[in-house]
């Protein structure tokens, strides 16, 4: 495959290549050139000597086994909308180049063994600078490298598909198995779903950013035409008109902005941001100059025409951010048409947002992939392995903004139970390494999960990997106006499916595991039913503990009833004519969880046998005798009361390790799991009891106390 030479970019647009890039380029025998940019696969920074290229190699074959820790620094914020615009403007000098592709420097080499290739495809500026405040955070987890088209290249839009296309075919030639995500903004997003159709067999997983393929439709198309017949000394005053139209400036300037100051400070530092940020829209002119900008709507108008003629082509994995003010495209009703027309569609939508979204303050794109389970680094997702834990920023957006409010009115109390049997406030009796299976009460639609993921990675820096209904992880159930959801928010933190070789899988890798063997019936129960526990008769998550000595930790949790009222449960609404047919619509392709999941093949035949006996543990239907076991996903009514208090007790370790007879034993098993069971009982009894000592029950004394010594200060409870 021909590569054209390249002009360089300034140093700071390159970044050195990555252990993978040097191994199998050698490999083919392609030596490094002298650039500073990678183009259509190549990267150029000079490597000349064998020792030097051996000494990167490992340099970051150690950082790649490290991988990612729990509350990693992703780097996201410290990127602003003006160094965009500086960026920018270097970029779209005039150097006679045609499109090339470039790597950011920011993005550094991945934290992750075989990461995805991410290719950004750009919007109308085509600069190709447009996701510069994701490069860092991104490039954790890709291999990242964007797409600059000259100010004044007019390649048309097949020539700019085959550059994508040549670009996807030669990645895929060096790794078949890794998947390519094409990233495409605004006209871009055009540009991904065009390559998508003319190259069904290729693994490729589009995100797509206010796709322009509604271009037609825009409410600018009146006003188009008379923008040849501007004068050019006019032209100036297109492109800032044209910012205030695309972009919400009050959110560019949010952009790094901390979320905890008060008041007057943040309205002091978002007066200087946007007093700077202003000025610097009438640069779009220099960035888009007059000729450019009439080609590059010629562009758009031949683009857009071209994917949606072929948009019944498109076989790849799709997920469809849109923005609800977008006022230059009418991107949340094109979000409606395309998730009824592609395969295999879903969409996120932020309605408070603009046209230029991965710009705008809040969006994270990481995190946004990492909600949707849209991150794999093979043909098929590995909930396992290519899970990607929560990060600093993703923490404190969680915790610190979107639940403080909650977290802060309910004050949890977190004890433990040491080897010796005394319990303590805190997390001192949980093991501090793994494999640990949590086992105990769900509470009404898992309200108590938020608090339990704070405190494991505030004091153990861990995250619990919860085992859910797959219901809560497919697409069944989404709309084309889903916004970010409590689902996202559980994926992010650990959240799979619960199938018997993800635990395996699970504890293979000592990993924390989270389960409830009441299910769906104990988090949907009925009126009467709070703290009541609907376990199966099958023990097999025993026997499997003990096949890999996995350290066992009962608890309970006590607070729903101080919270929340149950108005309208599964028989009530089932009485009622709509709401029964709503239940029955959402459970009749309701995913069950099945017996044939793929074993490895180096798999030995008595945790074969396990697995296949544990699947009776997993159907959610079927987990509880009688018709109570029959449990159908619902909504349960609910209203809010004057919150009391949330109490959680991790009862005294039980070791697996050792424990063979329950391998082989059937009865010591079932003696070993109603222990189990009876120890959950028993942390629900001390709680219950134990509350009503409690002097900081009520939210007024709790209230009382954080005005006097300060909102962050551990609020005191009952002597265990």
């Amino acid at each position: 495959m021909s590569i054209p030479a390249l002009r360089s970019f300034p140093t700071v647009y390159c970044v050195k290549p990555s252990a993978r890039l040097v191994r199998r380029h050698s490999r083919l025998g392609g030596g490094l050139r002298a650039s500073t940019v990678a183009v259509n696969g190549e990267v150029g920074l000079g490597i000349r000597s064998t020792e030097k290229k051996e000494d990167a190699v490992k340099e970051v074959a150690d950082e790649e086994d490290r991988g990612l820790e729990p509350l990693y620094d992703d780097g996201f914020g410290a990127v602003t909308v003006k160094d965009y615009f500086a960026a920018a403007k270097a970029l779209s000098k005039d150097d006679g180049g045609p499109p090339r592709w470039f790597c950011p420097v920011e993005s550094g080499q991945p934290a992750v063994e075989d990461a995805p290739l991410l290719l950004f495809l750009p919007g109308t500026d085509g600069v190709g600078m447009g996701l510069i405040l994701h490069h860092k955070s991104l490039g954790k987890a890709f291999e990242v490298r964007c797409l600059h088209i000259p100010v004044n290249d007019r390649t048309p839009f097949e020539g700019l598909l085959q550059i994508v296309e040549q670009s996807i075919q030669y990645e895929q030639d060096l790794s078949p198995n890794r998947p390519i995500y094409l990233v495409g903004d605004s006209f871009g997003g055009c540009l991904a779903l065009a390559v998508a159709a003319r190259n069904p067999q290729s693994d490729l997983v589009l995100l797509l950013v206010n796709p322009a393929t509604s271009f037609t439709k825009t409410p600018l198309q009146p006003i188009l035409p008379l923008l040849e017949a501007m004068p050019s000394d006019l032209h100036v005053t297109v492109p800032y008109l044209l910012s205030f139209v695309m972009a919400d400036p009050l959110k560019m300037a949010m952009v790094s902005i901390e979320n905890n100051l008060s008041p007057p400070e943040t309205l002091q530092k978002l007066a200087e941001s946007l007093t700077s940020l202003l000025p610097l829209l009438s640069e779009l002119a220099d960035i888009i100059p007059r000729d450019a900008l009439l080609w590059k709507l010629k562009l758009l108008k031949s683009g857009a025409a071209y994917a949606n003629s072929r948009l019944h082509a498109v076989q790849a994995e799709v997920l469809l951010l849109a923005s609800g003010k977008d006022n230059l495209l009418p991107s949340a009703e094109e979000a409606d048409r395309l998730f009824n027309t592609l395969k295999n569609c879903r969409v996120r939508y932020f309605k408070d947002n603009g046209h230029t979204l991965l710009l705008e303050d809040g969006i994270n794109l990481l995190s946004v992939i990492k909600g949707a389970n849209m991150y794999r680094r093979g043909r098929q997702q590995d909930f396992v392995t290519d899970y990607l834990p929560p990060t600093l920023n993703e923490f404190k957006k969680t915790f610190y903004e979107d639940n403080r409010l909650f977290h802060l009115a309910l004050s949890p109390v977190m004890m433990s139970t040491l080897t010796n049997g005394k319990i303590v406030r805190g997390l001192t009796g949980v093991p501090d390494q793994g494999p640990v299976l949590f086992v105990g009460y769900h509470a009404l639609m898992g309200i108590e999960l938020s608090p339990l993921y704070e405190e494991f990675l505030k004091e153990k820096n861990t995250v619990v990997r919860g085992l859910g209904h797959p219901v809560l992880f497919g697409v069944s159930t989404e709309t084309s106006r889903q916004e970010l959801s409590r689902f996202d928010t559980v994926s992010m933190y650990g959240g799979l499916p619960v199938t018997p070789i993800n635990m395996y899988r699970l504890f293979e890798r000592n990993q924390y595991v989270l389960l409830y063997p009441g299910g769906v019936r104990e988090a949907l129960h009925r009126k009467g039913e709070e703290y009541k526990l609907f376990w199966p008769d099958q023990p097999e998550f025993v026997r499997m503990a003990a096949r890999f000595g996995v350290t066992v930790v009962p608890f309970g949790f006590v607070g729903e009833d101080d919270v929340l009222e149950l108005v309208l449960d599964y028989n009530d609404q089932k009485n009622i004519p709509y709401l029964r047919e709503w239940i029955e619509s959402i459970n009749k392709d309701s995913q069950r969880v099945r017996s044939d999941s793929t074993f490895q093949t180096n798999t030995k035949s008595v945790t074969q046998t396990l697995l296949h006996s544990a699947v009776h543990i997993f159907h959610f239907r079927d987990s509880v005798k009688g018709e109570e076991g029959n449990q159908d996903m619902y909504l349960p009514a609910i209203v809010p009361k004057v919150p009391g208090r949330f109490y959680y007790l991790f009862g005294k370790p039980i070791k697996m390790k050792g424990m063979d007879n329950v391998l082989r034993d059937r009865k010591s098993a079932n003696e070993v799991y109603l222990h189990i069971k009876s120890e959950v009982d028993n942390a629900l009894a001390y709680l219950k009891r134990k509350r009503e000592e409690d002097p900081y029950r009520s939210i007024s004394q709790r209230a009382v106390y954080q005005a006097t010594w300060g909102v962050s200060a551990q609020v005191p409870t009952f002597e265990p």
